[in-house]
């Protein structure tokens, strides 16, 4: 009996020798085992790579904090683990609060939190909650402010997506966490920030109709608005640059001052209208011409590998315009009406540009085909929609397209392409047309074949332009439609696509993580008996634990009498 106990002792000091020792080793060594089927808790290489370069302290204040419906309560936790996995990384640390807005004594309070934040960027969105007295709303403002040195930034946790249930919603937010906290990070530490120009000189978008995107912009990269005027070096010091719509001829001498830039690794958004039609035209006679909008980009985009072909896409996915059917006590009875001229793309796929985004606006849209380029990779963003159709130009396009009953057995061209992405070493539109004195010219530096780069062609120039009221001076936010009052992705994509150009697919490729929520059956935990469900969970497992506990002393105690 004395042997037996001092072999228990013997065993009990061993086991907690090797838990000291293994402790001691694990001071030294670090090693996480993430067992999701998703590796839902670990972090992209780039992710961790940023964290460890950091030189000061991270501090997160998350006003994601209160009694949440099971949604929410699920966004928060994840948002809390997500917060932990950043620390454990974080060179010089991480940390954070959450915090309660409706904490605040009293209303006054309440409301001045909810206009610091609303102010700071951070949108809010309606919680209804359902309680045995009914429902309950509460107004929430799910982001963080995140704090770097002098520096703030804007987390927005949850992204409302328009006609998309809650829960899907709360996945998607789930989904862009460490791409969400990761890219405010980035943005605020930067010492140096990647400069943006959009260039003017060829009759483009004016600076009110890019306005809300160079905003946008701004907060991640400085922007500038910039003449080439045939200067050499005219675009050296921009890691991208943006074609908003150019209206008349590019000149062969700006042409290739463009393609030298994108030899040097330079990247491009090109904006394009490729169908010219006058939209006042249309509203006052009720019709206008489409022709092609020839502006001498065709070779060099045809030899980086795609043709824009100067063709209206007509979609039933449409949006709506007012149409005045008459007069009615004095004032016009405007009416909506689809508009087959004003496609809404929904994003396919899972790209990280594209992913989770709502439908995108577009307006006398053309579409492309891609064409053969030796190692370069085409991806296509945005297509039209199945049931849509190609108009030839030149057309006349009239208001009276609305009175028609759409057929869908006449509109089967489908799924055209509207934005690709190219990506890969261009060769340059210039090999072999060159003088051998201007390509050999050292203060030339011609080059015929590019680093490793990427643009994105779209053909579509509405796309990236907001409203501008001239009479009272206000911009309309990109992609909102003023006459279905609708608010649509066209910022949300051409960030992204600006994101991708410059910080590579590295920082992008988190947006495509995949977190599967095991989601319980709404109708069973729901109106269905509650209380039964309730009682389930709370009693089975004390059942169990009761059980197991008197199966092991039943077990024991045969045991022992067996050897007296």
């Amino acid at each position: 009996m004395k042997s037996t106990k001092s072999k228990q002792i013997f065993q009990l000091v061993a086991w907690l020798l090797i838990l000291i020792l293994l402790n001691f080793v694990g001071s030294y060594f670090f090693k996480r085992f993430d067992l999701t089927s998703e590796k839902r808790y670990t972090l992209n290489p780039s992710t961790i790579e940023m964290l460890k370069k950091l030189d000061d302290e991270v501090y997160v204040k998350v006003y994601l904090e209160g009694d949440f419906n099971s949604a929410f309560t699920r966004l928060r936790n994840e948002t809390k683990e997500m917060l932990d996995e950043f620390r454990v990384y974080a060179k010089k640390g991480l940390n954070y609060e959450f915090i309660n807005i409706y904490d605040q004594k009293n209303k006054a309070d309440i409301e001045s939190v909810q206009r610091e934040l609303y102010n700071k960027g951070i949108d809010p969105t309606e919680l209804r909650t359902k309680t045995g007295k009914g429902e309950q709303t509460q107004i929430l403002f799910p982001g963080a402010v995140v704090y770097y040195k002098t520096r703030e930034g804007i987390w927005q946790i949850f992204n409302k997506q328009d006609g998309i249930p809650a829960e899907q919603c709360v996945n998607n937010s789930v989904q862009n966490l460490e791409y969400g906290l990761s890219n405010t990070i980035r943005k605020i530490e930067e010492p140096v920030r990647p400069r943006v120009a959009f260039i003017r000189g060829h009759h483009e978008l004016d600076t009110n109709q890019t306005k809300d995107l160079y905003f946008a912009l701004s907060e991640y990269y400085d922007v500038e608005y910039i003449k080439i005027n045939q200067r050499l070096k005219a675009l050296k010091p921009y890691s991208a640059i943006i074609f908003a719509w150019p209206d008349t001829v590019v000149s062969e001498k700006d042409k290739f001052i463009i393609d030298q830039y994108i030899m040097n690794g330079g990247k491009v958004l090109w904006c394009l209208e490729p169908v010219y039609t006058n939209y006042d035209s249309l509203k006052l006679k009720g019709y206008t011409l489409g022709l092609n909008n020839n502006i001498n980009l065709d070779d060099i985009l045809f030899y980086y590998g795609v043709r824009v072909n100067p063709s209206l896409v007509q979609d039933m996915q449409c949006g709506y315009i007012p149409i005045n059917r008459g007069f009615k006590g004095g004032a016009a009875d405007l009416q909506m009406f689809p508009w087959i001229y004003k496609p809404m793309v929904m994003p396919q796929g899972n790209h990280p540009i594209t992913k989770n985004l709502e439908l995108i606006r577009f307006e006398f849209a053309g579409y492309m085909d891609t064409v053969k380029a030796d190692g370069i990779k085409k991806t296509v963003l945005l297509s039209s929609s199945k049931n849509s159709r190609v108009q030839a130009v030149p057309a006349r396009i009239t208001l009276s397209t609305v009175n028609s009953q759409l057929n869908e057995k006449q509109f089967t061209n489908g799924n055209k392409p509207m934005a690709v992405l190219l990506e890969g070493s261009f060769r340059s539109n210039y090999q072999n047309r060159l003088t051998y004195q201007i390509a050999k010219d050292s203060s030339i530096g011609f080059k015929e074949k590019s680093k490793p780069t990427a643009m994105i062609v779209i053909s579509d120039g509405d796309i990236i332009k907001n409203d501008f009221n001239y009479s009272t001076l206000s911009i309309s936010p990109l992609g909102y439609d003023r006459y279905m009052k609708q608010q649509f992705a066209n910022k949300t994509f051409l960030l992204n696509c600006m994101n991708y150009l410059i910080d590579g697919p590295q920082l992008m490729s988190v947006r495509t993580r995949e977190v599967k929520l095991r989601l319980l059956d709404r109708k069973k935990i729901g109106l269905d008996n509650p209380l039964k469900w309730k009682l389930y969970n709370v009693l089975f497992p004390l059942f169990i634990i009761i059980t197991s506990g008197a199966v092991l002393s039943s077990l024991r105690r045969k045991k022992f009498t067996s050897s007296k």
